[in-house]
């Protein structure tokens, strides 16, 4: 189940990209595909509990707000972190 504080792992898309691109950064390349840490901030209630807001973790000093993702596969959703 999902919810707040959970880590899960976001799959960037080609938005987000431009997104991070526009702000003043210090961090790390990024581009589409690439998949990040996230913490659960806000789970959308009647959603089935799927549709969350994540601030994700970039690869240096900065991080990403996504808002309304929801969970699938590919850009643009988040997904659980594989069990090792």
């Amino acid at each position: 189940m999902l919810t707040i504080g959970r880590i899960v792992h976001y799959t960037l898309s080609k938005q987000d990209v431009l997104l991070i691109g526009s702000q003043d950064r210090l961090g790390n390349h990024v581009a589409e595909g690439e998949v990040y840490p996230a913490i659960v901030a806000r789970v959308f209630v009647g959603n089935d509990g799927k549709l969350a807001n994540l601030q994700v973790f970039l690869d240096g000093n900065d991080s990403y707000w996504a808002t309304s993702r929801h969970e699938g596969e590919g850009p643009n959703t988040w997904s659980w972190p594989p069990k090792v």
